[in-house]
């Protein structure tokens, strides 16, 4: 019926072109079997959307057994790209004259983290985080600096501004991270696109992010005449927690702020939890002040996708029930109420499957971002204001756990309960939308 307009018809193709690398509509005459190993190669190679269309009439043929599924076994080469031997003298060239780089890591650096905290001990070089690249590293590990940018602290700010060279693995240098362009900079990423995307910088290394860490880790000498920052680390850290410890007790009595919130989550939530963060003031927060130990964060990037976190935790829930690597690992969301309440109806789908979700919800009573953004650009605020149910009285109706937190005092114990609970459970806390 394609064509002349038939019931619910949309070009599906082009509504998915924006977003999907690869994007086909499987037709009665199609190599079935070959689309799908398509689709799942352009998804593993290209590391983005990989779309197939079924037409009614097709969802109901027969598969048969004359077209096997296909697996990765010649169809996929080793990734393990490794530079040359130019840029990685060249890079070589800018280490050996520095004596205090820094290491900045993005997400694509997320499954090369060991080699790359072994290069930045040799260097005795301080380890920055973009946002999306929170928790890849310790925040108790010696060389950690936390977060670069608007969601990040003061700490990594230091050693951005005291720095005289930038290594940087698997970043897309967005402006909110705020990587400063003046630094001589040495970037590797897989991508070719994406060196130098933005400005031109000192060394592009093309390669995979594991392999050219070890590389350089390999060519490095062990003594290298750097300064030995691990100390300097320390003492911002100090600083900070001082700084943190301070807003505690902020209060204009609009509610519990953001300090008080995240310092309670710190010492609650366990070690190796997944963390699954939404968009807005709430997000900021967290960057700025939870304290990651081994703890897996997912974000949806700088789309800024209101409404991921709760949606992304019933995700990761469902992969700890199939990968063994995920057992048994706490799942946890936190969104504000503006992102919560878009998606509030799938709490209904959480309990229906026991989901065992904890989720942090900071009601403000506004979209707080897009207030604070209308405010810094002089104008009106205008219709950020929310008409909100009581959310914990909503779990619990939806026959999960609920509770509604009013005073920084409550935090502890509301945290403790909520995450004993096995199943989907709810803390609501009055959060002030100007202490963030």
């Amino acid at each position: 019926m394609l064509g002349p307009g038939a019931f619910q018809e949309i070009d599906l193709a082009f509504a998915f072109q924006a977003v999907a690398r690869f994007s086909h509509t499987v037709l009665h005459t199609s190599k079935h079997a070959e689309l799908m190993t398509l689709a799942c190669k352009n998804a593993i190679v290209q590391r983005e959307v990989a779309h197939l269309i079924f037409p009614d009439d097709v969802q109901t043929i027969p598969a048969g057994d004359a077209a096997p599924a296909s697996t990765p076994t010649g169809r996929l080469g080793s990734q393990d790209i490794q530079p040359s031997a130019q840029s990685i003298d060249e890079a070589l060239s800018y280490l050996s004259k520095a004596t205090r780089p820094i290491i900045i890591v993005g997400y694509g650096a997320r499954h090369a983290m060991p080699a790359i905290i072994q290069l930045a001990e040799r260097l005795h070089a301080p380890v920055l985080t973009t946002f999306k690249g929170k928790g890849q590293i310790s925040d108790t590990h010696p060389v950690a600096a936390g977060v670069l940018g608007r969601s990040g602290t003061p700490i990594a700010s230091w050693f951005m501004n005291e720095c005289d060279l930038i290594l940087a693995f698997g970043t897309s240098f967005s402006n909110h991270t705020g990587i400063e362009r003046s630094k001589p900079t040495i970037q590797v990423d897989y991508e070719l696109m994406a060196l130098g995307k933005f400005h031109p910088v000192t060394v592009p290394v093309w390669g995979e992010i594991g392999v050219t860490a070890k590389v350089l880790l390999a060519r490095l000498p062990e003594q290298v005449s750097v300064t030995d920052q691990s100390l300097e680390v320390a003492e911002r850290w100090r600083l900070w927690r001082e700084e943190k410890t301070s807003r505690l007790q902020d209060s204009r009595d609009q509610g519990v702020n953001s300090a008080a919130i995240f310092a309670a989550l710190s010492r609650q939530v366990p070690d190796d939890a997944i963390i699954a963060v939404d968009v807005g003031n709430n997000t900021y927060s967290f960057g700025r002040y939870f304290e990651c130990r081994n703890q897996r964060i997912l974000m949806s990037g700088y789309l800024g996708s209101i409404g991921f976190g709760f949606s992304a935790a019933m995700g990761a829930w469902a992969a700890t029930q199939d990968f063994e690597e995920f057992k048994d690992r706490q799942v946890i969301s936190i969104s504000g109420d503006g992102g919560f309440g878009q998606y509030l109806a799938e709490f209904t789908t959480a309990v229906k499957y026991e989901m065992d979700i904890t989720h942090i919800l900071l009601n403000n009573g506004q979209l707080g971002k897009i207030t604070k953004e209308q405010r810094a650009g002089e104008w009106e605020v205008w219709q950020t204001s929310l008409h909100n149910p009581n959310f914990a009285e909503f779990a619990k109706l939806c026959g999960g756990h609920g509770q509604r937190v009013t005073s920084m005092d409550q935090l502890d114990e509301a945290f403790r309960q909520a995450l004993a609970i096995k199943g989907p459970a709810l803390v609501e806390i009055l959060s002030d939308p100007e202490l963030i």
